[in-house]
């Protein structure tokens, strides 16, 4: 009975479904335009929540081991992370210059070449790297009680206007990156129930680009 329970267990865990009282959903990496990960609906009943002693910091920290990145999860409420999408949107332009850009030529596809002063070019590819970049725009989220560390550093791609010329084109999330937390879990009913942390993986957008 005991190997049919484990079994059962390892398939819920599989296909991320409900493996008794608590509606259990398992993070998995998902394609990078599905991303950011929409918050969780968790069961309200904070008889499933992990208690104070399930919360030692410690323990919790060895558990995850080299897993813990300060970088993108945070245990208690940590301060700001990025600037604002208009301060962001007002700083593309100060971003050092990729070298594809660099190396473009200014002019019409078929006609003479743009002949411009050094200053004077440089300006114009800061205008085109102003309105074209596509920034990660980082802030931080509370994920809830049932995660471990709780506060996680999530990416966004700046979709307030377009940034394409002429328009039509909006950053998009390209790449994803994909980092370790704790979830607490429970399975079984009242007296029966069984909660303990288990390791889920949640994806990250890590580059944007400006597409269709």
């Amino acid at each position: 009975m005991t190997a049919i329970r484990a079994l059962l267990l390892c398939l819920c865990l599989c296909l991320g479904l409900p493996a008794g009282g608590q509606p259990f959903l398992r993070l998995r990496p998902s394609p990078s335009d599905n991303l950011p990960v929409k918050d969780i609906v968790e069961h309200p009943d904070p008889e499933y929540d992990p208690k104070e002693q399930d919360l030692d910091e410690r323990t919790l920290r060895k558990k995850l081991g080299s897993h813990f990145d300060p970088g993108f999860m945070a245990v208690a409420v940590p301060g700001p992370a990025n600037a604002s999408g208009a301060a962001a949107a007002a700083g593309r332009g100060r971003a050092a210059l990729p070298a594809e850009l660099r190396r473009l030529e200014l002019g019409p596809p078929r006609g003479p070449r743009l002949r411009l002063g050094k200053k004077a070019r440089r300006k114009v590819l800061q205008w085109l790297w102003a309105h074209t970049h596509c920034p990660v725009l980082y802030a931080w989220k509370d994920l809830g009680v049932r995660f471990w560390p709780r506060y996680i550093k999530e990416g966004n791609c700046l979709a307030e206007k377009s940034c394409s010329l002429p328009e039509g084109m909006f950053c998009k999330p390209v790449k994803s990156v994909t980092k370790t937390f704790l979830r607490w879990h429970c399975q079984g009913w009242s007296s029966q129930k069984y909660c303990t942390w288990i390791p889920v993986q949640y994806p990250l957008i890590s580059e944007c680009k400006c597409s269709c």
